[in-house]
C-alpha cells in the first residue's frame, strides 16, 4: 500500500513547491531522497547485550533491521579502538521513509517535553538536514519498560534541492515543527532562534 505522505507529495506538495518557489518543471522540485537515523552507543556498543537491545530498539523504530557501525579510527580520550562497534544506523528509503516521517512528525515529536520545535541551522551545505533528539523513547513502538538506557538519535533528511529555502519549505510541507516563525529572520538568522536538540 502507497503510505498517505507519499500520495500527499505527488498530488499536493509538488504543485504547492513548484508555486512558492517559482519552478516551471516538477522534476525540479525538492524531495527527500532517504533518511538515516543512527544511534550512537559509546562504550556500551562493546556489551553485546545492550547492543542487542538497542538493534532491537532501533528495528522497532524503523521498521527496518539496522546495521551495526564501526569505528573509523582509535580515540584513547574516549576509549575507542578502530573497527570496534559504535552504534547502529538505519537508511531508509520510499515507502518506509515516507511511513517513517509521518510517524517522526505527528506522533514522535510531539511527545517531547517542552518542546519547542527544531531549528534550521541544521541545513548543511548540501542542503540536507540533520537534527537530534535526546530519548529515542518518543516513539511510542518502543517498550520503556523494557529499556536499558535512553538513548540519543541523529536523524539526517537527505533532500534533493538546489537551495537553503528550497529545503525550508520542503520541510514545511511535511509538517516539521520548525520553531517558532515569529522569532525567525528569513530562515532562521535572527539570533532567537530556538535551540538545537542534541543526542547525549
Amino acid at each position: 500500500m502507497i503510505p498517505r505522505l507519499k500520495i500527499t507529495y505527488d498530488k499536493e506538495i509538488i504543485s504547492k513547491l513548484m508555486s512558492k518557489l517559482n519552478v516551471k518543471n516538477k522534476h525540479e522540485v525538492p524531495k527527500i531522497e532517504k533518511v538515516i537515523i543512527n544511534m550512537g552507543l559509546g562504550e556500551d556498543a562493546s556489551d553485546g547485550k545492550k547492543l542487542k537491545s538497542c538493534v532491537e530498539d532501533m528495528g522497532l523504530i524503523t521498521g527496518q533491521k539496522p546495521v551495526v557501525t564501526k569505528f573509523k579510527k582509535s580515540i584513547s580520550n574516549f576509549k575507542t579502538r578502530k573497527g570496534s562497534n559504535a552504534g547502529v544506523k538505519v537508511t531508509l528509503r520510499s515507502n518506509k521513509m515516507y511511513e517513517f516521517i509521518d510517524r517522526l512528525v505527528n506522533i514522535a515529536l510531539p511527545r517531547i517535553k517542552d518542546f519547542r520545535g527544531l531549528t534550521i541551522k541544521g541545513i548543511d551545505s548540501s542542503f540536507n538536514y540533520s537534527f537530534g533528539v535526546k530519548e529515542h523513547i518518543i516513539f511510542p513502538e518502543v517498550n520503556f519498560d523494557k529499556v536499558d538506557k535512553i538513548r540519543g538519535l541523529d536523524i539526517t533528511i537527505v533532500t534533493k534541492s538546489k537551495s537553503k529555502e528550497g529545503t525550508v519549505e520542503l520541510l514545511k510541507e511535511f509538517n516539521f515543527p520548525l520553531g517558532n516563525k515569529t522569532n525567525w529572520g528569513r530562515y532562521g538568522k535572527n539570533k532567537r532562534d530556538t535551540k538545537k536538540f542534541k543526542t547525549n
